[in-house]
């Protein structure tokens, strides 16, 4: 059986459907499995083991259809399920299944607040597109792979973290997904252990502010790796703090402890750190991640996605999760008793 799974971004939303890329790939013997993304995110999909073939939307959705009209697809799996994916299962014409977005509970809740939406990760919501073909979460969690050129060697970090450091995510898609700078900085300077910093090159400047603080302490590493670079630097730390941000889902791949730092967006919307179910159970009592929001704020959520700036003027989301909080349940995650 030969199958198209779409899923065009971002970072984080593609790493979320390799669990249905795994389990289909290894749970039906004759499956073909291709996966259809947008070429900027090719780090995410090109290494992947359980992938026979990757296409790419790069300028013409009509040039990628013709592509793929070629391949004969027996199914298609749309984890997308937007206008362009419609679009690509109109053209081809096979048996689809698509995952339910939710958006009209996003919708509610973001505008009324009532929260209807089911106590579910999107993983799972995931998992049902193949569930007819007999396919079952097999609980191992999220996959991220890196090809030998993109290791991290240890020239590559200063001698100070080479013996182990945090992980601090500073970036995000949008601000209001941010913990603001003066807050990350007062955290960092509370953190008595080796600090990364995390982002991309849009965060640079925001990451050498911040390790003015100590730059003996502080490495920002903020636009100076590509992406799985950068993925592989979360697989080598301690821990991670992120933001809810595409490296929080890569840092659950690799079974780091994560203390996640939400904003206007909340892990009700199903996208909160996921290990697994087999991972878990080794856990015990004790989760591998902590999640810290201010909740029954009567603004929040605003948006399933979020702004450029907080729409009230205030950011209380965000300005009321103190750096010292932060920074207990990171010297937590260190002590001997609860390091994964």
């Amino acid at each position: 059986m030969k199958f198209l799974i779409i899923r065009f971004s971002s970072i984080g939303d593609i790493v979320l459907t390799t669990p249905v890329v795994r389990c289909l790939k290894k749970q039906i013997a004759t499956a073909e499995v291709h996966f259809l993304t947008k070429s900027n995110y090719s780090p995410t999909v090109s290494s992947n083991p359980y992938i026979d073939k990757v296409h790419y939307l790069e300028q013409s959705l009509q040039e990628v259809i013709a592509q793929l009209q070629l391949e004969e697809f027996d199914y298609i799996i749309d984890l997308h399920n937007n206008m362009r994916s419609f679009k690509v299962k109109e053209a081809l014409g096979k048996k689809s299944f698509s995952v339910d977005k939710l958006n009209v509970r996003k919708w509610v809740y973001t505008s009324f607040k009532w929260n209807t939406l089911p106590d579910l990760h999107i993983v799972d919501r995931y998992m049902k597109t193949v569930e007819s073909f007999g396919v079952k979460n097999d609980g191992a969690g999220l996959d991220y792979f890196i090809g030998e050129e993109d290791r991290i060697k240890e020239k590559d970090i200063p001698t100070s973290h080479q013996a182990g450091y945090i992980g601090i995510v500073i970036g995000a898609a949008l601000n209001t997904k941010k913990y603001p700078f003066l807050k990350l900085r007062k955290l960092c300077e509370l953190i008595d252990h080796p600090i990364i910093l995390l982002g991309g090159l849009e965060d640079a400047d925001e990451g050498e502010r911040v390790a003015a603080v100590d730059t003996i302490k502080i490495y920002n590493a903020c636009g100076k790796f590509n992406l799985n670079e950068s993925a592989d630097l979360v697989r080598r730390s301690k821990l991670i703090v992120t933001n809810d941000t595409g490296l929080m889902h890569i840092a659950t791949a690799f079974k780091r402890p994560v203390i996640s730092v939400w904003g206007n967006t909340v892990p009700d919307f199903g996208m909160y750190p996921y290990y697994g179910d087999n991972f878990l159970r080794n856990c015990g009592d004790k989760p591998p991640y902590d999640i810290l929001e201010i909740r029954n704020l009567s603004c929040r959520p605003c948006s399933k996605i979020g702004y450029d700036v907080c729409p009230k003027g205030h950011f209380k989301c965000m300005e009321l999760i103190d750096p010292k909080v932060i920074a207990e349940k990171i010297q937590y995650r260190l002590s001997k008793e609860s390091v994964i």
